[in-house]
């Protein structure tokens, strides 16, 4: 059954810059973090590992990285929706600007991903590219201007508003989050502020002096998020 997501709530992956065992003291990290503060957090991880994150981390909603659209049969190297979700992926992203897509590949995408009740978690670049994968109905909507990605420098506040907007406008049950150059906790709780449903960072993070200090900071900040939207609706 697809997972039911509590906004606000941090996203985060690994990407390439670590791997195997590293990976799951990473998102035991996460996972910690999560149940300390009471927060949802996505964790994006590598194919090898999606089943031992699963296995050892209860706390987290689990993605994988990408998938094909192909069906159980043929194709060899091709990444396989059921097979993702056996291994225990409850989601999987897609269109990241390190694997693009065409829009005709991102519809299919979702469409096998609701079949197989996993959520979508689409990436885009600009306000028009967020505003023509809106009409496909994913879970949640990633926008982040593809140079900002691993720069260190996270977008501007008229981008992140004026996507939501665009978003929003087409349907508003699509989660929106921000995600590109975040390096600070006060980001994560500065974009959830805003309007954002979710904040995250990976580079942001692994790249840190002090990872694990930095990410509890990070889910610490959207906790507070939380408290803050909550008191201000009282």
């Amino acid at each position: 059954m697809k997972p039911a997501i509590r906004t606000p709530f941090f996203e985060t992956s690994v990407k390439n810059y670590i791997y195997g065992d590293e990976v799951l003291r990473f998102a035991q990290a996460v996972d910690a973090a999560a149940k300390k503060y009471d927060v949802d957090a996505l964790f994006i991880a590598p194919y090898t590992e999606i089943r031992r994150v699963r296995e050892h981390c209860p706390n987290l909603i689990v993605l994988a990285p990408y998938m094909d659209t192909l069906r159980p049969g043929r194709g060899m190297a091709d990444v396989l929706p059921e097979a993702l979700k056996a291994a225990g992926a409850q989601g999987v992203v897609i269109n990241h600007c390190e694997r693009p897509m065409t829009l005709a590949a991102i519809r299919m995408t979702i469409e096998r991903a609701r079949e197989l009740d996993m959520l979508s978690f689409c990436c885009a670049d600009t306000v028009d590219e967020a505003r023509a994968i809106a009409h496909f109905h994913p879970d949640i909507l990633n926008p982040e201007p593809t140079e900002l990605i691993g720069s260190g420098q996270a977008s501007d506040m008229s981008y992140v508003r004026e996507v939501i907007d665009a978003v929003k406008a087409i349907d508003p049950a699509i989660l929106v989050e921000q995600a590109a150059g975040i390096t600070t906790a006060q980001q994560i709780y500065d974009f959830i502020m805003a309007g954002s449903e979710a904040a995250g960072s990976a580079s942001g993070i692994l790249k840190a002096e002090h990872p694990f200090r930095l990410l509890d900071e990070m889910v610490a900040a959207v906790r507070r998020a939380k408290d803050d939207l909550q008191a201000r609706r009282a």
